[in-house]
């Protein structure tokens, strides 16, 4: 979580600087986000690989916290399409500050490491939840990479920007916390 969020504060950082360049950031963003989306659901080639170590590690509970930190680097998606979209969106010239960065990719990382953690304390009654998600991975798959592509599409088109408007309009008292 600590590396994700320094991430987000670099990216946030970053962006705040790339104002006079913000519609060629938004479109290299939406287009990361397009080729990622695309990634997720498995349509390129070469981008689902996977590798495994078959050792296990014999230091026992002294070991958890490598083997998370092992998890977190090499496991895909917590390192892939959606964390990609996110820190792009940190690093938005028209919003990002280190802080709105790091509370960006914070709160990712909570929304990715609450249902682990909710799943371990009910593992018994999550085994049902699980099998549902089973049944209908394709679609939970090509959902979330369909998203990434509609987020991707609308950053390039600069839509995005425009929607962003027209939500504040329909809001005029609401202001955003991050």
């Amino acid at each position: 979580m600590p590396v994700f969020i320094m991430f987000g504060a670099f990216f946030g950082a970053a962006g705040a600087h790339l104002d006079a360049h913000a519609a060629l950031v938004d479109r290299i963003a939406g287009g990361v986000a397009i080729v990622m989306g695309l990634a997720f659901m498995g349509w390129l080639p070469g981008f689902q690989r996977e590798w495994r170590f078959n050792r296990l590690p014999a230091l026992g509970i002294a070991g958890a916290p490598l083997l998370g930190l092992a998890f977190g680097v090499g496991w895909t998606p917590c390192t892939g399409p959606t964390l990609g979209v996110v820190l792009s969106l940190a690093g938005d010239p028209n919003t990002a500050t280190a802080g709105r960065g790091a509370l960006l990719t914070a709160v990712y990382c909570c929304g990715l490491g609450l249902p682990f953690v909710l799943a371990g304390l009910a593992f018994r009654k999550a085994l049902g939840a699980f099998a549902v998600v089973k049944r209908h991975y394709a679609i939970v798959v090509r959902g979330g990479g369909l998203l990434l592509v509609a987020v991707g599409v609308l950053l390039v088109t600069g839509e995005w920007n425009t929607l962003s408007i027209d939500v504040r309009n329909w809001f005029p008292s609401y202001t955003a916390p991050v």
